[in-house]
C-alpha cells in the first residue's frame, strides 16, 4: 500500500489554528462535535490535517467559534488553497522533511532575514558555490547532489520574481563568510561579485558583521526569520541544524530572534560598506 502523502504546510497550520480557536472559544473536542453532530474523530482529523476540511464543514466550525469575518476570511483562503504543491514536491523524497517544509513556508514568505556565519544562505549562492557546499556538508551520490543544487537555484527564483512580489531578502554574513574559501578562488570570486551585484536589487538588503564587532548574540550559530502575512501567526524561526532543523514560533522565542537580528544589524556594515568589503575581498582572491 503506498505512502500517504504528508500534508501540506497551510493544511497544518490551518489545523492548528482551527485547534487554537476551539480551545479559545473554550470547547473540548466533543463539545465542538457535539452541534455539528459530527464525530469527534472527526474534529481531531481536521486539526491535525489528517482530513481536508470542506469550506461548508470550516464554515459550521468557525460560525461555532464566533471568529470574526477576517478571520474567517483568512482561514478558508488556507483551506481552497491547502492543496496545493509547489515545484518542490517533485524532490520530497530525496530531501529531509525539515528542509521540504522550510521550502514550503519560504514559498509563502513575503521576507526572509538570514544571519549566517559560516557559508552564505542559499538565496545567494551560485551553482557553483552551491555544489561546492552541499559537497562538504554529507557523502551523497553525485545525482542527488545535482538534485540539491537544482533546488537551490530553483529557490532564488522569489528574489527576481517578475509575476508577483519578489521576496524581501535581509542577509547578515558574518566577515568570516566572505573570507572562507568554498570551492576555489574562481568559485569564490565569481559567488563576491554575484553577491555584489544581488545587494543593488531594491529587495536585498546585505550587511557585513565584521571581525571587529567582537563578541556578540548570536554566536551560538545562523537562523533565519520568516514572514508570513497569510497565516496571520507570528514570524517563524528556522535554526538549521547538522541532521535537520528546529522551527521556533511561540512568541517569546521569536521576539528573542528579533532583537537579536537587530542588535546584529546595529553591529554591521551599512549596505555601502558592505558592498565595498566585498569588492575588495574578492578583488584580492
Amino acid at each position: 500500500m503506498p505512502e500517504r502523502a504528508a500534508p501540506s504546510v497551510r493544511a497544518v497550520r490551518l489545523g492548528r489554528e482551527l485547534r487554537r480557536l476551539r480551545e479559545v472559544a473554550g470547547l473540548t473536542g466533543d463539545a465542538a462535535a457535539e452541534p455539528l453532530r459530527w464525530s469527534s474523530a472527526k474534529v481531531s482529523r481536521i486539526e491535525n490535517a489528517q482530513t481536508p476540511v470542506t469550506i461548508p464543514d470550516l464554515r459550521k466550525l468557525l460560525k461555532l467559534y464566533g471568529t470574526t469575518p477576517a478571520q474567517a476570511q483568512r482561514l478558508e483562503w488556507m483551506a481552497r488553497t491547502a492543496r496545493e504543491r509547489g515545484w518542490w514536491i517533485s524532490y520530497a523524497d530525496d530531501l529531509p522533511r525539515e528542509y521540504t517544509t522550510y521550502i514550503e513556508l519560504e514559498a509563502e514568505a513575503s521576507s526572509v532575514s538570514y544571519y549566517s556565519a559560516v557559508v552564505l544562505p542559499g538565496l545567494l549562492q551560485t551553482e557553483s558555490y552551491a555544489r561546492a557546499v552541499v559537497k562538504s556538508l554529507i557523502l551523497l551520490p553525485p545525482a542527488e547532489v545535482e538534485r540539491r543544487v537544482r533546488v537551490a537555484q530553483t529557490r532564488q527564483n522569489r528574489l527576481r520574481e517578475t509575476s508577483g512580489v519578489p521576496l524581501d531578502l535581509f542577509a547578515i554574513l558574518d566577515e568570516s563568510v566572505l573570507r572562507r574559501q568554498v570551492g576555489s578562488p574562481e568559485v569564490m570570486r565569481d559567488q563576491l561579485k554575484q553577491l555584489v551585484n544581488l545587494a543593488e536589487l531594491p529587495n536585498i538588503e546585505i550587511q557585513i558583521l565584521p571581525y571587529l564587532a567582537g563578541a556578540h548574540p548570536a554566536t551560538a550559530g545562523p537562523f533565519r526569520i520568516l514572514t508570513i502575512p497569510h497565516y496571520g501567526y507570528t514570524d517563524i524561526v528556522y535554526v538549521e541544524l547538522m541532521d535537520g532543523g528546529v522551527f521556533i514560533e511561540d512568541e517569546k522565542g521569536v521576539y528573542r530572534y528579533t532583537l537579536v537580528t537587530n542588535d546584529l544589524r546595529a553591529k554591521s556594515l551599512d549596505k555601502h560598506e558592505s558592498i565595498a568589503l566585498i569588492g575588495e575581498i574578492a578583488a584580492g582572491l
